[in-house]
This record gives C-alpha cells, sequence and structure tokens, in this order.
C-alpha cells in the first residue's frame, strides 16, 4: 500500500442545500427516481409542493445523498423494493438516533 499523502476534503453541513440536478449527479441515478422517492415519502424537497411542472427547482438537504444512495443501494443489490427500502431508511435513522442519545 503506498501513502498519497493527506486526505483531503471539503466539510459540508446538514443544512447545506443541493439541486435536484446536483442530487441526481451525486447518487448516480435519473430524475425520475428521485420524484419517485419524493413520492414515496424516502427524501422530502426541502421548498415544496408535489407538482410536476416544479420538480427542477426542488433543492434538497445535503443528507437526501447518502438516503438515496442506501435506498438504491437496497433496491439494486438487494432486491429491497421501494416500500421495504422506506422501512429500513426509517429503522436505521431510529437506530441512529438511539445511539446519539446513549
Amino acid at each position: 500500500m503506498t501513502d498519497n499523502g493527506p486526505l483531503r476534503g471539503q466539510l459540508v453541513e446538514e443544512e447545506t442545500l443541493i439541486t435536484l440536478d446536483e442530487l441526481c449527479g451525486a447518487c448516480t441515478v435519473r430524475t425520475e427516481e428521485v420524484v419517485t422517492l419524493v413520492r414515496e415519502g424516502v427524501i422530502d424537497p426541502v421548498d415544496g409542493p408535489l407538482r410536476a411542472e416544479e420538480v427542477r427547482a426542488w433543492r434538497f438537504h445535503i443528507t437526501c445523498v447518502r438516503r438515496v444512495r442506501t435506498a438504491v443501494r437496497l433496491q439494486r443489490d438487494l432486491g429491497v423494493n421501494l416500500a421495504g427500502a422506506a422501512l429500513a431508511l426509517e429503522l436505521l435513522d431510529r437506530i441512529a438516533e438511539l445511539e446519539r442519545r446513549l
């Protein structure tokens, strides 16, 4: 293993907002997949009603990147349906909350 020097990155605040296109790019998914995740309640756009003509104006918290990636991985790799992925994400959130309390 070689040493490539110090790790470099950028700290991102949880309140950072990203566009629909940025979310799709970060998660390598199509717009339609994100719209489906919103309709199923897996993620929520920060600023908006679920109107088809306003989809491009949606903004998401940066934390949605993790949720979308996890949902996609559960669906693609494990064959979990969308409802199952949503339930798994909810349970993971609850576990994280309980761990924070400890």
